[in-house]
């Protein structure tokens, strides 16, 4: 006999498994609880499997619940679309895009346009966040699209390689060192990442002394203290505000390597989702790698 999963049941495991709280996906709902635990239920009679168990305080899938819990988000998103396509839904689908926040001023802005324009009925939520967060979440399927950096040299590397951009040693135009023998003061996110990880192998390798200035969360903190003059940090050129400029040659700094960037697409993406994974290629070729 065939199995037909109600698809309140599954959105109800994926909201509880991004929240990572059946409470708050109960809430996110408008259900109660127990209406949550008795579709959890049904759905474990029909998969003939356990699909939570209990961690702590809180309900974690199994491997068949990951299973399932993938296939629920592409169901859902179908289902979204298709509803939305004949007219006969008041809900929003939704697309769930990463970006690194060095994309934030003009390639988001330039993909959501002409998505919207494709897809004006469909929501799109995007995040931002470290590399290996990025990739994490396409694995998991909490997100759809994801464009990330890797090594220059990771042909191996999950996704498809959109370009690649040289890596620059910057600080703000009227920086001065104080003295030839002080250490390199640095300015850097606050959390493991490839231009970090650049700079550091880069100095070593050269023997260049250096210090940590500061470090932030963010890529406007990076630029405000470099504005306030606190030391040289690296990234890409794209995006480089107007004040702050190349140091390679004016601190005699070593050469770094160019950074990949790659499109990740999740194994469950909906054919709109494919559609911003498209666009959101484009875009990037023509905004942001070398011609």
């Amino acid at each position: 006999m065939n199995i037909a999963f109600d698809i309140n049941a599954l959105r109800a495991i994926v909201a509880g498994t991004e929240l990572r709280s059946f409470a708050r996906a109960a809430t996110q709902l408008g259900r109660s609880q127990s209406a949550i635990s008795m579709q959890l239920k049904k759905l474990e009679q029909q998969a003939g499997t356990q699909l939570f168990v209990r961690k702590g305080r809180a309900l974690v899938p199994t491997d068949a619940g990951e299973s399932l819990v993938a296939y629920a988000r592409r169901i859902i998103a179908l289902n979204d679309e298709a509803a939305l396509a004949l007219g006969a839904t008041a809900t929003t689908a939704t697309v769930r895009l990463g970006l690194p926040q060095d994309f934030f001023e003009d390639v988001m802005p330039a993909v959501l346009s002409e998505y919207s324009r494709l897809h004006p009925g469909i929501h799109v939520e995007v995040q931002a966040g470290p590399n290996h967060v990025l990739t994490e979440e396409i694995r998991a399927g909490r997100l759809d699209v994801a464009m990330t950096f890797y090594p220059e040299n990771s042909s191996g590397s999950e996704g498809s390689l959109i370009g690649k951009l040289p890596m620059h040693w910057m600080t703000h135009e009227s920086f001065v060192l104080n003295s030839q023998a002080e250490r390199l003061p640095l300015v850097m996110f606050d959390h493991f990442c490839l231009f970090r990880q650049s700079a550091l192998a880069a100095l070593e390798q050269a023997s260049k002394r250096w210090r940590v200035a500061v470090t932030t969360p963010s890529l406007p903190g990076v630029w405000a203290a470099l504005r306030s003059h606190l030391g040289i940090a690296v990234r890409t050129a794209h995006g480089m505000p107007n004040d702050i400029r190349y140091a390679d040659e004016a601190f005699n700094l070593p050469k770094l390597p160019a950074i990949a960037l790659r499109l990740l697409v999740s194994s469950n993406a909906s054919p709109a989702a494919q559609d911003l994974s498209r666009i959101l290629t484009q875009e990037t070729i023509r905004l942001v790698t070398p011609k």
